[in-house]
């Protein structure tokens, strides 16, 4: 009965006895027997480092971000006190926070998996030596299709490490200028001074000037007529400076005093004194604006000319010669001149022969 189903199967077998079919049962259950242990601990290994790596990569990644909100939750602390605004900006702590908190479960994430399925491959006992040789060229041929946006990453991760610039401050980045309103890993967004939105690569920053950073400094030039005395000029200058550095709210603005540097350029119809003064970082433009505006009410009222302001009364200047819009007299009005004789006509003569 069994040689004549086989025989149906195929009929170009030979038939199968049932002491072969016995034996080759025996073989395959002793070769089952003798691997399934192989099978068994391949298996445990394999699940034990999917097990381990699912486990620390959650624990890793929940890790970074409580470590991510205890930042932003300390940020928003110190912003609700007196000095908070000078400290800290929680907008700019919260997004360089994020984008480094992301970079870093990106980078635990692809440690742990590709060390996970490396140890995976190895434990199936299949080479890694070619697979990591494709690999190593296909990342090269990758890295080279995509240098700008792998640039514009790697550009944007060490400013961030770095903190070059943040989410507030007023940058020069070359491309453009503005204040930021958002940094990311490959763009960082600006705000121009007509309200426009620039979005600059961060591979193409070549260099940065933050003028949000440090202390900022304010520079006032003051022309005065060269008649004006330089020691009163000053005084009415100091103390109108003293008087501002006490005023609200510019006694928070100003980092240091009102300096007198002293004459900046002398001209025959012009000084210039020049001011300078420490202030807080992107209000110096407002500082200069409000000093000029007070430097120019004090000199009213102590009578110092500016350069191109009224004539106070009773220092008008002396009357205009009036003779000196008249013009030479000309050579042609003397009737004895050399050029009044050239250009007189000739007389007839007199004596005419017949």
């Amino acid at each position: 009965m069994l040689w004549s189903a086989v025989s149906a199967a195929d009929p170009t077998s030979e038939p199968v006895t049932l002491d072969e079919a016995a034996q080759q049962a025996t073989n395959a259950a002793s070769w089952v027997e003798e691997n399934w242990s192989t099978w068994l601990s391949v298996g445990l290994r394999i699940l034990l480092i999917v097990v381990i790596a699912a486990v620390l990569r959650t624990v890793i990644r929940r890790s970074l971000t409580k470590l991510i909100a205890r930042m932003n939750r300390s940020a928003q602390a110190v912003e609700g006190t007196a000095l908070g605004g000078l400290l800290v900006n929680a907008e700019r702590r919260r997004q360089r926070s994020e984008a480094i908190g992301s970079v870093l479960r990106s980078v635990a994430s692809f440690l742990i998996l590709g060390t996970a399925a490396l140890m995976v491959l190895g434990a199936l006992d299949i080479n890694l030596a070619p697979l990591l040789a494709s690999a190593g060229v296909a990342g090269v041929a990758l890295g080279f299709g995509a240098r700008n946006l792998v640039t514009d990453f790697l550009s944007g991760v060490f400013m961030i490490l770095e903190d070059q610039y943040g989410v507030g401050d007023s940058i020069d980045a070359g491309v453009a200028s503005g204040e930021v309103i958002e940094v990311g890993l490959r763009v960082t967004k600006l705000r121009g001074e007509n309200g426009e939105i620039w979005y600059v690569r961060n591979g193409e920053i070549k260099r940065i000037g933050n003028l949000s950073q440090g202390w900022a400094t304010a520079g006032v030039d003051v022309q005065v007529r060269p008649s004006e005395d330089l020691d009163r000029v000053r005084e009415v200058i100091v103390k109108t400076s003293e008087e501002f550095a006490k005023a609200e709210p510019w006694n928070e603005l100003l980092w240091g005093p009102v300096e007198v540097l002293g004459l900046d350029s002398v001209l025959l119809d012009s000084m210039v004194v020049r001011l300078s003064a420490k202030t807080m970082p992107g209000k110096a433009l407002a500082v200069e604006r409000e000093l000029r505006w007070r430097i120019k009410q004090a000199f009213d009222r102590a009578g110092i000319r500016i350069v191109g302001g009224p004539v106070p009364l009773g220092q008008e200047d002396a009357p205009a010669d009036p003779t000196a819009g008249m013009s030479a007299p000309s050579a042609l009005a003397s009737p004895t001149s050399p050029q009044s004789l050239a250009a007189s006509p000739i007389p007839p003569s007199t004596n005419l022969s017949k």
